[in-house]
């Protein structure tokens, strides 16, 4: 017999199509989100925790999560970088209230446990009792009540945490490829511009599944194809790693390219009749080598980078149910940055964010899918754009990360 704040048993049988056929139980089973905390964010993964110039200073700080598990990551008074999990060793209660800061130790406002900025605990309040009665019992040794460790790696600045102690190295997990793309941006010294924080009624997958899938850019967005920041007919494909779980989406735009095939096909997503009050929102420079003029990388599980002509940012995902998840935007420019560019990048950011002439839709359009799919647990998404297979493609209309992130989804989830 189950209680009814239980989660129901994870029955899921895969369909034999595999990753080309989705069921939808997988976004509304609490069962299912459950085993995806345990097995994928809680499992062998690298989950992004922030970078490091965000806590440059020692005894700096700042809180996160993997998955819905609260962690806080900070800069100890030896420089070295650690992370551990925001719950106190005593009785469970948040230790960290603060977004970010700095401090010389951690203390548990219940009853006071002090912690070091590596985790340790370092003092506890009546540990030998008062006058004589109560206290901690004999051979307590505050050595093993420590706030668990999170393992970390550090790429280009970059923070990474994991769970599992016995993890390969980030690069090698993100992989020769992976790591070339990153370099684009993180080779170079950065600066946090600001941060945005979004609130979405979705599972967090439907998101993720967002991010990958190049086919929907031109199609949902009409300020894309209108603009021609991004347009399917442009230049680019889609890259991904030998395992399939990362993904990068990349474009050569040009905003005077050809729309005839945007034109003819009567899209909803291009119309002639709008126009910029403000023109220099799209006038930028090129600075990146390569002629890339928009990349989309996802690093699995919760990490995207983001440049869109000058507008960079990372988004950070982090579930928070069955149908509910965060994302926190973090938009960059570069530490040489002139102050004439580091307009142009905050004026291109209006096009990202939770209210971004882009990224408003996509932020709406999980929630649709999660709504239609109420119900429809036996049903199946249909992933066949460019294929059935995973791997990567000189074009764009495909949904070939996709089946990408649910094959390796699968795997950790023994599906």
């Amino acid at each position: 017999m189950t209680t009814a704040n239980e989660p129901k048993k994870d029955a899921l049988i895969w369909p034999e199509e595999g990753e080309s056929r989705v069921p939808y139980q997988v976004y509304n089973d609490p069962g299912i989100y459950k085993k995806e905390m345990d097995n994928i964010f809680r499992g062998s993964t690298w989950n992004y925790l922030g970078l490091e110039v965000e806590i440059p200073n020692k005894g700096d700080y700042k809180t996160t999560f993997i998955g819905n598990t609260p962690v806080v990551v900070t800069r100890n008074s030896d420089g070295s970088i650690h992370a551990f999990v925001n719950r106190c060793a005593h009785r469970g209660a948040t230790v960290c209230m603060d977004t970010c800061g700095n401090a010389k130790t951690l203390t548990c406002v219940y009853h006071a446990w002090v912690y070091d900025m590596k985790g340790d605990l370092k003092g506890v309040p009546f540990k030998n009792g008062v006058n004589g009665q109560g206290g901690m019992p004999e051979g307590f040794d505050t050595g093993k009540h420590s706030l668990q460790k999170v393992k970390v790696d550090t790429h280009l600045g970059i923070i990474f945490g994991s769970f599992d102690h016995q993890i390969e190295p980030v690069q090698d997990y993100l992989g020769e490829k992976m790591c070339g793309y990153l370099s684009r941006i993180f080779s170079r010294p950065v600066k946090v511009l600001g941060y945005q924080r979004q609130d979405m009624k979705n599972n967090w997958k439907l998101y993720f599944e967002n991010v990958k899938d190049s086919y929907h850019a031109s199609l949902l967005h009409l300020f894309f194809s209108t603009f021609g920041v991004n347009r399917l007919s442009q230049k680019g494909g889609i890259d991904l790693d030998p395992t399939g779980r990362h993904h990068v989406s990349y474009t050569y735009g040009s905003l005077n390219e050809d729309t005839d095939v945007y034109k003819n096909s009567d899209l909803r997503s291009y119309s002639s009749k709008y126009q910029l009050e403000d023109p220099s929102l799209l006038v930028g420079r090129n600075e990146f080598t390569d002629g890339i003029t928009l990349a989309i990388q996802s690093l699995f599980p919760n990490m995207v980078v983001q440049q869109i002509h000058n507008a960079l940012a990372i988004r950070q995902l982090l579930p928070k149910g069955t149908d509910s998840c965060e994302l926190v935007w973090t938009y960059l420019g570069f530490a040489d940055d002139s102050e004439e560019m580091t307009k142009i990048r905050l004026k291109q950011s209006n096009l990202v964010g939770p209210a971004g002439f882009v990224s408003l839709e996509d932020g709406g359009v999980g929630e649709l899918v999660q709504k239609g799919i109420v119900g429809a647990d036996q049903e199946l998404s249909f992933i066949e754009m460019g294929g059935t297979g995973v791997e990567s493609q000189s074009f764009r209309a495909t949904e070939s990360s996709i089946r990408g992130f649910w094959k390796n989804y699968r795997q950790f989830m023994g599906y």
